[in-house]
């Protein structure tokens, strides 16, 4: 939680998605469950930005919340400098179908009773554009150029989702949002149903249009190693909140806030010592009833009592952004920047482009 839009270093180009104090509520045995609680993340033109942490910290709510699928309980979510109202019942505005989701399981988001090609022509037809993209046939022809696109051969239109691997139709279900020609991407744990191979086939595949397209992608992963080689900046949430945010060669190279240290640390290493990475102490907090003060106390191995008590909110610090008053205390009165020991952070600035790469042999998934 912050006072403002959080950016981890000054982006090159004005945020094409941002977030605000955004909050999500559900209601569960009749109890109400904050699943996001003051967010601010912002992504530029041409940036990926991941998102980690363990299953139930809230990251899938907030792929959600982002692109309108469930409503705000507070804050807001923009889009293009335009507030993205929740989906209902009537036909979402067509200015907001720049803004696109690829989710987890692509068989579950692909009508099997209808050929690929149908499927991508439907986004051709939907986004407009030229007259010959409004017809059935030019659609299918477009489709076809997306499928080779996104690596598939243009025969692919011809096919049923079932005839196709895991990787396959997450790439046909790329080609979908692609179809809608989106500025933004929301990629809600795209590769977590498939083997290692496709895994780094779908990243690279993101990352090459990302860079190619101009696309602002946020990418939901529970693969640490995934996110270190292809994202720009990283945020890391624990039980609806973001923790700490930067730079991802920043945030590897030294994290500051104790949780971000554990999940660095739990990364096994090919190292041939033998030596099973460290767990977290504890189980995570039910999120209807969380810890007061900061949330990770319960489970920090440097907590103090005032822990217990004092609300975290994310400072600079090192050249990132923590929400830890032990490791980044906040600033004085008279110093709303607060204490900067490492001085301004050229990494922070929109990192430089990053080709595809294949994850580090031995890295692995360490938070669900």
């Amino acid at each position: 939680m912050t006072g403002g839009p959080i950016t981890g270093g000054p982006l090159t180009a004005g945020p094409v998605l941002a977030l605000s104090g955004a909050a999500v509520e559900y209601r569960r045995a009749g109890q109400r469950v904050r699943a996001l609680d003051g967010v601010d993340l912002a992504i530029a033109p041409g940036e990926i930005v991941g998102l980690v942490g363990e299953s139930g910290c809230g990251k899938s709510t907030l792929a959600r919340a982002a692109v309108g699928l469930v409503p705000l309980a507070a804050g807001t979510v923009s889009f293009e400098g335009l507030p993205v109202a929740p989906l209902g019942l009537r036909r979402r505005p067509g200015r907001l179908r720049g803004l696109q989701i690829v989710f987890q399981d692509p068989y579950e988001s692909l009508n099997p009773r209808r050929k690929v090609g149908d499927l991508i022509a439907d986004g051709v037809l939907l986004a407009g554009g030229s007259r010959a993209d409004r017809s059935r046939a030019d659609g299918r022809a477009r489709a076809a150029e997306l499928l080779q696109r996104v690596g598939l051969p243009a025969t692919a239109a011809d096919g049923y989702p079932h005839e196709f691997s895991g990787g396959q139709r997450q790439r046909i279900a790329i080609a979908r949002t692609l179809a809608a020609r989106p500025s933004v991407l929301i990629a809600d744990e795209p590769i977590s149903a498939l083997d290692a191979s496709a895994q780094a086939q779908v990243a690279n595949l993101l990352t090459v249009l990302v860079r190619e397209e101009g696309i602002g992608l946020l990418l939901v992963s529970h693969d640490l190693a995934v996110v270190r080689q292809v994202a720009d900046r990283v945020a890391v949430m624990y039980l609806g909140r973001i923790v700490e945010i930067g730079a991802v060669a920043t945030v590897w190279a030294s994290p500051v806030h104790p949780y971000t240290q554990a999940l660095v640390a739990a990364i096994p290493r090919a190292d041939g010592g033998g030596v099973l990475p460290a767990d977290l102490p504890g189980d995570v907090p039910d999120p209807a009833s969380p810890p007061s003060g900061c949330r990770f106390h319960p489970r920090c191995p440097v907590a103090r009592d005032d822990c217990a008590v004092t609300e975290q909110l994310l400072v600079p610090v090192s050249g990132r952004q923590v929400a830890c008053h032990v490791r980044a205390p906040l600033p004085a009165s008279g110093d709303p920047a607060g204490p900067d020991p490492a001085g301004p952070d050229p990494a922070g600035t929109a990192p430089a482009a990053r080709g595809p790469q294949s994850p580090e042999p031995g890295a692995a998934s360490l938070c669900g």
